[in-house]
């Protein structure tokens, strides 16, 4: 499998450095945020790219003689948002980078499904958890009929320059599992539409990604490496929970578009992300790699890291090592 990391993490330093410290734990992709829920800090000039050749092959030139290549385009966020402060804004990011892939030669752009209100005229976005009542069908009917329209949209453009859109199977999203991500799919007649295999969501929703890898087989587009552990209290408030507390603006918070932030986490958690190897063994992520190499031997696994425990840098190699081990246990086998 070709092995890389999702660059977030190491928006503290120049592009150059992230490159350095991605061929140091012997990674050999970077895969590029270029807007949504956070800034494009290692492609700060993407509209200048999307015009200019001299602009384009400087660009690609920084990864010339690194051992390190574009792993793909990444713009998770809400382009189906409400508030038009954020929904055209995260929209646009991704027809955006739907072509800045086409400009650099990447073929697959991660993104969300998104998740609309729950009725016409709504200010909030509203995930059904739950549909137990007619009421909650009655949501995501509706939801659909302003999911789909946008797809099918971004599908044609996908299809015309080439790229697969790999959608995270996320919370707060239309699409979240393999049950939804068919439907947008068989509703919307889509072709260049699939999922990013994030394990993480996953795990905490009770269920198994190397399973879910080979339930949805060609629709597997791209995958992401990282890993839950699954903690005591959960035996108390579920994997549920949603004791998350409100962050105040004089303290260090992240924004999200508009006057959404991200808020603190529950303590005591009922799960938390963590590195690779610190939820499950290196011999299931190795399980998880076979699957995937099934459905397409060249797909990119790209690490991403939201461990709260370990540092920037120790977070990357402690997760690097597993995955590489995970990847050598896989070609032995072969």
């Amino acid at each position: 499998m070709k092995l890389g990391l999702y660059n977030a993490i190491f928006h503290d330093r120049p592009l150059a450095s992230a490159i350095e410290a991605i061929a140091g734990n012997g990674l050999t992709g970077i895969e590029l945020n270029t807007g949504g829920f956070l800034p494009p800090v290692h492609v700060p000039n993407v509209d200048e790219i999307l015009v200019d050749d001299g602009a384009r092959d400087a660009f690609l030139a920084q990864f010339e003689g690194t051992g390190v290549r574009i792993a793909g385009l990444n713009c998770n966020g809400n382009p189906l948002h409400p508030n038009p402060e954020i929904g055209p804004e995260h929209a646009e990011d991704v027809r955006r980078s739907i072509r800045l892939a086409a400009r650099l030669g990447q073929d697959r752009v991660v993104t969300m499904s998104g998740l609309p209100a729950g009725e016409p005229g709504g200010v909030r976005p509203n995930w059904i958890v739950n549909a137990w009542n007619s009421a909650a069908l009655d949501v995501l009917e509706y939801q659909w009929s302003v999911a789909v329209p946008f797809w099918q949209e971004i599908d044609a453009l996908a299809r015309e320059h080439g790229v697969k859109v790999a959608l995270e199977l996320h919370p707060q999203n239309v699409v979240f599992n393999p049950a939804t991500i068919r439907e947008l799919v068989e509703r919307g007649g889509l072709t260049n539409i699939g999922v990013e295999l994030d394990a993480s969501h996953l795990f905490w929703q009770q269920m198994d990604p190397v399973a879910v890898v080979r339930d949805l087989g060609p629709l597997v587009f791209h995958a992401a490496a990282k890993d839950v552990r699954v903690n005591p209290h959960a035996a108390i408030n579920g994997v549920l929970d949603n004791s998350f507390r409100r962050l105040s603006p004089d303290e260090p918070r992240t924004n999200l578009g508009g006057d959404e932030w991200a808020n603190e986490w529950p303590k005591p958690s009922a799960w938390d992300f963590v590195a690779l190897g610190k939820g499950h063994d290196e011999a299931y992520w190795s399980q998880f790699l076979e699957a995937l190499h099934e459905v397409d031997p060249e797909m990119w696994v790209n690490i991403e890291h939201e461990d709260t425990e370990l540092g920037r840098d120790e977070g990357v190699a402690v997760a690097a090592e597993v995955l590489r081990a995970a990847d050598a246990a896989l070609a032995a086998r072969a």
